[in-house]
C-alpha cells in the first residue's frame, strides 16, 4: 500500500507540474490534475491540503531536483551557468513554473524555505571562494550568484519577437554566449 500511495503522490506531482507550467497557479484546475494523474481531487487535498500546497510541493521538488542535478561549482562558474542553461533547454517547464511563481506569489506568500536554504548555501560557497582568492570580489557574492543564474536563463526570458532577431543562433551559440558572459564577469 505504501508503494501505491507514493506512486499516486508522484503522479499527482507530475500532472500538477504540467498543469501549473501551462496555466499558472490561478489558472490550474485540480480536476484536470486529478484526471491527468488518474486519481481524484480528494487525494490532492489528502496529500497536499490545497492547490497552493500542491504548487509548493511541485516547486520544492523542482528546487531539490535543480540542486541535485546542477550543483554549484565555484571553481567553474561559467560551466555551472552552462549546465543551468542545459537544464532550461531540456526542461522548459522549469522556467515557466519559476515565472508563474514570481508572478503569482511575489509578496503574497511566505518565501519557500527550500529556496532560501539553497540560495544561502550557494552564496556562502561563493563568499568562501572569494575569501580564498578563487573568485573575483568585484561583485558581492549574492550579486554574482544572481548574475550567473540570470545569465543562464537569458534565452528563456526573451520575447518571441526578440527570438526572431537571433533565429540564426544555434543552441550551442546561445550556450556559449551564456558561458562567455559569466567568464567575463569573473575577470578582474
Amino acid at each position: 500500500m505504501v508503494g501505491d500511495a507514493q506512486a499516486t503522490r508522484q503522479r499527482l506531482l507530475e500532472a500538477a507540474s504540467r498543469e501549473f507550467a501551462a496555466y499558472g497557479i490561478a489558472g490550474a484546475r485540480v480536476d484536470r490534475i486529478a484526471a491527468a494523474a488518474k486519481s481524484n481531487k480528494a487525494q490532492i487535498y489528502h496529500y497536499f491540503e490545497s492547490k497552493d500546497g500542491l504548487f509548493d510541493a511541485v516547486f520544492n521538488a523542482l528546487v531539490a531536483d535543480a540542486v541535485r542535478e546542477v550543483p554549484l561549482d565555484v571553481d567553474d562558474l561559467p560551466g555551472y551557468a552552462g549546465r543551468l542553461f542545459d537544464g532550461y533547454e531540456a526542461h522548459p517547464e522549469v522556467a515557466r513554473l519559476a515565472t508563474w511563481y514570481r508572478l503569482e506569489r511575489a509578496g503574497s506568500q511566505a518565501p519557500l524555505e527550500s529556496i532560501i536554504a539553497s540560495n544561502r548555501h550557494k552564496v556562502e560557497r561563493i563568499e568562501q571562494a572569494q575569501r580564498e582568492g578563487l573568485l573575483t570580489t568585484r561583485y558581492k557574492a549574492v550579486d554574482l550568484l544572481a548574475l550567473v543564474v540570470h545569465l543562464a536563463s537569458l534565452w528563456t526570458a526573451t520575447t518571441p519577437e526578440f527570438t526572431t532577431l537571433v533565429a540564426g543562433h544555434s543552441r550551442a551559440d546561445r550556450r556559449k554566449i551564456v558561458t562567455d558572459a559569466v567568464a567575463a564577469l569573473l575577470t578582474p
